[in-house]
């Protein structure tokens, strides 16, 4: 198969298809092209070859890594040798997932900041309850917010 050929990818077999076909033993072969942003299948059986397309789909499926698109190859279509074509293959086009150490670096902040938070509201239960608590009335607080409120608006005019 030509480069170009390769890049157009006219036909497509749906990826159950070619699972089918190689239950079957009818595939002869296989190549995994690298594409930017990943990886195509593209399989010989008949003296064709078609791109492995995801279900239901027109287009080529794109492995996001070449590890997944040889474990396509190998496990279910039941291939131990195959191509591999890297060339077309750009690392730059990938979007990547979130990187793990900071997913996880957040989990622990959260989860920390939750424990601290906990202790700090069942300590301060613990003092509220406690027979030297002093309490405020609601009128006394509310008296003190009335009385800064017009010292504010006083230093404001």
């Amino acid at each position: 198969m030509g480069r170009a050929a390769a890049q157009a990818f006219a036909d497509v077999i749906d990826g159950k298809a070619a699972i089918d076909l190689a239950k079957a033993r009818a595939i002869e072969g296989a190549t995994v092209f690298g594409r930017p942003g990943g990886w195509n299948v593209l399989v010989r059986y008949a003296g064709g070859e078609r791109a492995v397309a995801a279900r239901r789909a027109r287009t080529p499926r794109l492995w996001r890594n070449l590890s997944t698109a040889a474990d396509f190859v190998r496990e279910e279509l039941g291939l131990g040798r195959f191509d591999v074509d890297a060339e077309g293959h750009s690392q730059d086009s990938l979007r990547r997932r979130p990187d793990q150490s900071a997913r996880m670096k957040s989990r622990h902040e959260a989860a920390a900041h939750d424990s601290w938070f906990r202790a700090e509201v069942e300590t301060r239960t613990l003092e509220a309850d406690g027979s030297d608590a002093r309490w405020v009335s609601h009128e006394r607080v509310m008296d003190d917010l009335a009385a800064r409120i017009a010292r504010l608006d006083a230093r404001r005019s």
